[in-house]
């Protein structure tokens, strides 16, 4: 053996021949027969290492094209890393070993996602998971947004807000039962012709501007869960009432309506685990007034009908925005008939959008739906047993229910629930009945076409 020595107690290389320890006749460049120890030992390329043992620490480290063992503890390989107890191993893109790719990682004892705040999310690639702490609930990206992963039972709580002659009564359904509807609590304020529909997260109800009997910019918020007074939230960027809203898990949006000076096409949006002020989302494709209503998937908000500007006819077209981004809606399609003051629901599939009223009158209680991941124009559905609009939408992921509000034949408002299979079409059954007989009134869930993970 060739050694080349670089001074007193340096270190040394080997030239032109084998080196053997614990052999005579090594067969690589460097063979080791026996136990060996160190703190400091680094190998090029990929080694394949029957077994480790007598590190010092407890941590292994791949980097590149490199297995650099500062620290270990024994064990032996066995075609697959083995991470033990008490070990931490970061693995990164592109792993690979002599043989091929690595495929399998086995972890004992436990495996821990990135985590942090909503505003903590890293660089979403699909498959990514991520522990939310704001949410307490693991999320994937499914390639466009964060999804929450269904790890609890949705209570199906559908919420009621306010109605005309500017009421503060809140009221609940369990949305997966038929019966009345209960008392809640109370709004900050007397309100009605409310500007939202399932503006909520899987927590928070949220109740946005509306009439007091002045269009008013203030928020209220309620915990779906509880049952108490709502709590203020914040502000809209302007006054305003009779728009709609539609909601993610995590952002709420307010679109449409009328404000101080007139019909608007104004897109606000807000964090809805926060409490402050709204901020400008973009613009509408038309100022359009008693509407547009909303339905949303957690991806898409979706925005169909309303009375044109200048009160010139019910609107047909429906718009879409993307709620995670900021930016102008585009058109989506159309309804089946121009009509405003619709009552809307969804799951996170099919946007249903029922009843509803002309300039002209009646429409005759037509249900409507539309496929949300798709573009075109809805379909028939079918139609309410009451004639009725500006009513109250909300909705689990399997029935879709509408509430009250005012009939276009006798003209009277009513306080009938009727409820409807989003999946299907066809017929809608009669739930139970709300407290009171209102009209613009609001509703939220739990559980709507925006919240959910697979």
């Amino acid at each position: 053996m060739a050694i080349t020595r670089f001074g007193h107690l340096d270190d040394f290389t080997q030239k032109n021949t084998n080196v053997g320890i614990g052999t005579s006749s090594p067969q690589d460049k460097m063979e080791v027969i026996g136990g060996t120890r160190s703190t400091d030992l680094r190998v090029a390329g990929i080694a394949t290492l029957t077994s480790a043992g007598g590190f010092i620490e407890k941590h292994i480290e791949y980097v590149e094209d490199q297995i650099k063992i500062d620290t270990g503890d024994s064990g032996t390989l066995s075609g697959e890393i083995v991470v033990g107890s008490g070990l931490t191993m970061t693995v990164g893109t592109a792993a690979t070993t002599s043989q091929g790719t690595v495929d399998a990682l086995k972890v004992y004892d436990m495996f821990q996602p990135p985590s942090g705040g909503t505003n903590q999310r890293p660089p979403g690639k699909p498959g990514a998971i991520f522990y939310n702490f704001d949410f307490k609930t693991i999320e994937f990206f499914d390639g466009n947004s964060w999804r929450q992963v269904d790890n609890v039972i949705k209570r199906g709580r559908g919420i009621i807000m306010g109605g005309s002659g500017n009421i503060s009564t809140i009221q609940f359904v369990e949305i997966s039962t038929l019966g009345n509807a209960r008392s809640f609590g109370d709004l900050t304020q007397d309100v009605g012709y409310i500007n939202g529909n399932n503006v909520s997260s899987s927590t928070r109800g949220l109740r946005q501007g509306g009439y007091t009997p002045s269009k008013t910019d203030t928020v209220d918020y309620i915990t779906i869960a509880s049952e108490g007074d709502a709590i203020d939230f914040g502000n809209l960027t302007s006054a305003r009432e009779g728009g709609s809203g539609c909601a993610s898990e995590t952002r709420g949006i307010a679109a449409g309506g009328s404000n101080p000076s007139g019909h608007t096409d104004i897109i606000d949006y807000v964090e809805i685990a926060t409490i402050g002020n709204y901020l400008d989302f973009g613009n509408l494709t038309s100022t359009n007034y008693n509407g547009p209503d909303a339905v949303s998937n957690g991806i898409r908000g979706l925005f169909a009908g309303g009375i044109k500007p200048g009160f010139s006819g019910g609107a047909s077209s429906i718009d879409t925005i993307t709620i995670a981004s900021k930016g102008n809606a585009v058109n989506f399609g159309d309804l089946t008939n121009a009509r405003r003051n619709i009552i809307p629901c969804s799951n996170s599939i099919r946007g249903v959008f029922m009843g509803g009223r002309d300039n002209g009158g009646s429409v005759g209680g037509v249900i409507d739906y539309i496929t949300m991941a798709s573009e075109g124009n809805a379909t028939h559905f079918g139609n309410l047993t009451n004639d009725q609009f500006r009513g109250a939408g909300t909705n689990n992921h399997i029935r879709g229910l509408a509430i009250g509000g005012d009939t276009n034949s006798p003209g009277s408002n009513i306080n009938v629930i009727e409820s409807l299979i989003i999946a299907t079409t066809g017929s809608v059954e009669d739930f139970g009945d709300s407290a009171v007989e209102t009209e613009g009134q609001v509703g939220c869930s739990d559980s709507h076409g925006g919240l959910g993970g697979f």
